[in-house]
């Protein structure tokens, strides 16, 4: 995070400047309508990247639902692929498409968030996103309808027990070997950070174990397949995620940037699945922080190491149409905890910090504006770093002037800029929140 921002001690003359430069890029965002610019950038991408400057902000959910709403209905996207757990995803998947027994409401689907922080998506604003769903899918053949799919790593357990329940279905020996190797993490009672600390202090880990049950898997994949193709994709996402948040707890504790590129490069590598499974012509839209989607190439994140599933899909699939669309706030509430695992509280969101891209936007009118970032001009304002502000689970607004933005090179970082002068805080489906004591890698910030 961006600790000292040199270019606001230019003055406004400097800030100024940069404002003129976008000015012309800057368009009203009110409507549906407005998104047609947006749309018509987008053209034939394969790959559109929906990020947030905050996992708590009503506005970035309603706007990234309204822009999917348009690219399913207009541009034949097939899937949405979000920063949430498999397992819990994949519940929400067999709801829109109408499977036996996947629940009576978006709401009760959505009560199966309950790791912390459940408000990422067990919200109103994505109940709305999921009832929607449900009726597009409704009037579709099944190889039509849209998914919901999650990409993150965190479902150590949860997947394990999803693989040996498939087993246990399918190929009950199999299931017992699974349930063998698994084994390995009982003494650690379902605690991740426990399991990271002991690979520390003894050298040894689970790793041969989650390798083997994936070995084992797909060593069986063509016998299994021939019973249900999609529940075979499903325990095998489940195995690949017990393999890799496996290496993500162990590299965590270690700290640098290792855990944070194991975590973007599954989601990577998920995303990537998805699209052999569903096929050549699939199109997908990613809902995650703009930590994830936008370019890290055009951070500090760079000199840190570090890479994101941004970076990565325009390395691997820039011929295809990726296009990277951020989104940030001037002022107003957020939903976040003080601590991880804290409960849930209702923030206000100071003004952005002067000389920051948040108080450039601000300068350009004072309202709700979309700008089109692949237009900006080559200007050395456009191109030195500058804050961007980044709000993650944990949020500290007192701490604003010292910490809270990421330095960024905008129009190389995004495609596209939503921006919402003043925003509001979404509203939790979970009235209040668990306390849990794992602390993963993203801490403080929670992206």
């Amino acid at each position: 995070m961006l600790r000292h921002d040199r270019f606001a001690e230019r003055g406004l003359e400097h800030v100024e400047r940069l404002v003129d430069q976008l000015r012309p890029l800057a368009r009203p965002l009110s409507t549906d309508r407005d998104l047609d610019p947006l749309m018509a950038r987008i053209g034939d991408a394969r790959f559109v990247l929906l990020g947030e400057a905050s996992h708590g902000t009503s506005e970035f959910y309603t706007w990234r639902t309204r822009l999917t709403q348009r690219l399913i209905r207009e541009k034949g996207f097939h899937l949405i692929a979000v920063e949430g757990d498999w397992p819990d995803c994949h519940r929400v998947d067999r709801y829109v498409k109408g499977r036996p027994g996947a629940g009576r409401s978006a709401r009760e689907v959505l009560h199966a968030f309950d790791r912390w922080p459940t408000w990422m998506w067990a919200n109103r604003e994505v109940e709305a996103l999921i009832a929607w769903l449900r009726e597009h899918n409704g009037g579709l053949p099944d190889e039509r309808r849209v998914g919901f799919y999650g990409l993150d790593v965190y479902s150590l357990w949860d997947s394990m027990r999803a693989v040996i329940a498939y087993l246990d279905r399918v190929d009950p020996g199999a299931g017992r070997r699974a349930r063998h190797a698994y084994e390995c993490f009982a003494p650690f009672s379902e605690d991740e950070q426990q399991y990271a600390r002991a690979t520390v202090l003894v050298p040894t880990s689970c790793e041969d174990e989650v390798i083997e049950a994936l070995v084992e898997l797909r060593k069986h994949a063509p016998a299994y397949r021939g019973h249900d193709d999609e529940a075979y994709f499903d325990a095998e996402q489940n195995a690949l995620t017990v393999k890799n948040a496996e290496l993500y707890y162990r590299t965590m504790v270690r700290g640098g940037s290792a855990s944070w590129n194991v975590r973007d490069g599954h989601m990577v590598e998920t995303l990537e699945r998805l699209l052999r499974f569903h096929g050549p012509t699939t199109k997908a839209i990613v809902w995650e922080h703009n930590t994830h989607i936008g370019d890290a190439r055009f951070t500090d994140m760079a000199d840190q190491g570090e890479v994101n599933v941004g970076q990565i899909l325009r390395q691997r699939h820039e011929g295809e149409g990726v296009v990277l669309v951020g989104f940030s706030t001037y002022r107003g509430t957020v939903i976040a905890g003080e601590e991880w695992g804290a409960p849930m509280k209702r923030m206000l969101v100071p003004p952005g910090r002067p000389g920051s891209y948040e108080d450039v936007f601000h300068r350009l009118g004072g309202d709700d504006r979309l700008l089109l970032l692949g237009d900006a001009p080559a200007t050395p304002e456009l191109l030195e770093p500058r804050g961007h502000r980044a709000i993650g689970v944990v949020y500290h607004p007192q701490y604003e002037q010292y910490g809270n933005y990421v330095p960024t090179v905008l129009p190389r970082r995004y495609d596209a800029m939503l921006f919402i002068e003043e925003s509001r805080a979404l509203a939790p489906l979970h009235l209040v929140e668990r306390h849990e004591p794992e602390v993963p890698e993203t801490y403080p910030t929670g992206m």
